[in-house]
């Protein structure tokens, strides 16, 4: 792997540890970024590598609430947080529609929706629906405020949501907040939620690619991919802790305006090309 090569592998990093967490689209950012700075490697790779990457992210998420995630307290004997398995299994059941539709329509939807053109669509819906989401819940009181407060059934229905996550551009983060907030979750317990939820989905689908792509990894790929894991996982520890601070006195409108912005400017650009 070159130094250009290098500078590349960084900033897809730097890129998804930044989006990965802000309801921007890491994936739509990845693919745009790519379009820019193409990594001198096969399209097999760079598919995986766009995935695969996010481990890193995840990692960084399961290191900031360890003790929101881990299940167990060790003392004079081994104590069971009932809480927290109760929270995983809301957990699974959100992933049960995304597990099923990724990938039965995986192939399909890398085909049809990961265009430019595509993901700058996607940015500019989901913008507007961050500003009317937000702008409604003005007059409105949350009606769960913590992540145990979110039931069974409004768990199926995020998981219903993280499936508009499956096209590019709209943001896996995005969808799952946007369906918090229109059922009445607050903004730390919706973004704590999304976050809990990208750990098992993140790891399958990281792991479908893996699998599809085969391990027979080239050093100078091996070098790229685990590169890209550390950089997303150093950025992700700041825009975790970024955005949890940020949405304490804030809401959304701000990534829902970035967004429409960045949609325009890539209809144009590529309109132009």
């Amino acid at each position: 792997m070159d130094f250009i090569e290098l500078l590349k592998v960084i900033l897809l990093g730097v890129v998804e540890g930044i989006t990965e967490w802000l309801p921007i689209s890491s994936t739509g950012h990845m693919l745009l970024v790519d379009d820019f700075i193409s990594l001198n490697m096969s399209e097999a790779f760079k598919e995986m590598f766009i995935v695969v990457i996010q481990l890193g992210a995840i990692f960084a998420a399961v290191v900031m609430f360890w003790n929101r995630i881990f299940p167990f307290r060790f003392k004079e004997r081994v104590i069971i947080k009932n809480d927290v398995i109760s929270m995983w299994l809301k957990v699974a059941v959100a992933c049960i529609p995304t597990g099923i539709l990724g990938f039965l329509l995986d192939g399909f939807l890398e085909q049809h929706f990961g265009s430019p053109v595509s993901i700058a669509v996607m940015l500019i819906a989901y913008g507007i629906a961050f500003i009317a989401v937000e702008t409604w819940n003005q007059r409105r009181i949350p009606t769960m405020n913590t992540v145990t407060d979110i039931s069974y059934k409004i768990a199926v229905l995020l998981g219903l949501f993280q499936l508009l996550a499956m096209i590019p551009g709209t943001s896996r983060s995005g969808a799952t907040i946007v369906g918090a907030l229109l059922v009445g979750v607050s903004r730390t317990a919706a973004a704590e939620f999304s976050f809990f939820l990208a750990i098992p989905t993140m790891f399958g689908a990281s792991a479908f690619k893996l699998v599809k792509f085969g391990f027979a990894f080239s050093p100078a790929e091996f070098a790229m991919l685990v590169t890209g894991m550390v950089v997303a996982f150093a950025v992700s520890l700041l825009a975790i802790r970024f955005l949890m601070s940020y949405i304490k006195k804030h809401d959304f409108k701000i990534f829902g305006w970035y967004r429409i912005v960045l949609g325009i400017a890539v209809l144009a650009f590529f309109s132009l090309k």
